[in-house]
């Protein structure tokens, strides 16, 4: 999921990579910090922790500032946090107020809460649906801010987000075919 979460936060945003031939359809066209906002479930979301960590450790010549954004209950767990300080290119910030989080945000990486997750109902039943992404929040959003999720979704996203042309969660799941394909290219060999 790593692999085509960063896959698509290249090639949406155009980012520049150190890597030979690298270009993406927007090549150079981010410059500045890359702002990534991971919301909800960052307790238990092992697509966040990967992405976190991909992110830190990754060749983007851009300064990194992850933003978590979660009830206290689902904070990111401190091993990936400490994992993350190991790079000085990453700097960690922690929100409640996803309002406040989107601010200057490049990407807004969204999870949802899952009820499993939790030994006590009343537990999930006490943070479901704290974080909405909806119109409201897109109308005060980054214009150049893309909205991702590893899906499938249940409330976090309102539906009325899908026509904004920011979300970009089903570019991102065909980009899991493509990053499947170039994968099994690599392994298999190809012709």
């Amino acid at each position: 999921q790593a692999l085509l979460d960063v896959f698509t936060i290249w090639d949406e945003l155009g980012l520049s990579l150190n890597v030979a031939d690298g270009g993406s359809k927007n090549e150079q066209k981010h410059t500045g910090q890359l702002v990534v906002v991971l919301l909800g479930d960052l307790k238990h979301g092992r697509t966040v922790h990967s992405l976190a960590k991909l992110l830190a450790r990754s060749s983007i010549k851009h300064e990194l500032v992850l933003r978590y954004c979660a009830p206290s209950s689902l904070e990111m767990p401190s091993h990936v946090k400490e994992y993350v300080e190991k790079y000085p290119n990453a700097k960690q910030e922690a929100y409640t107020d996803m309002r406040e989080a989107v601010k200057g945000a490049n990407v807004l990486y969204v999870t949802r809460v899952q009820k499993e997750r939790f030994e006590h109902v009343e537990d999930y039943e006490n943070v479901k649906g704290a974080y909405v992404v909806d119109a409201s929040l897109m109308s005060s959003a980054p214009s150049g801010m893309i909205v991702m999720h590893p899906l499938p979704r249940v409330d976090e996203i309102a539906t009325e987000v899908d026509s904004d042309p920011r979300a970009c969660y089903f570019r991102q799941m065909e980009n899991g075919m493509f990053v499947r394909m170039a994968i099994l290219s690599l392994v298999l060999g190809s012709q």
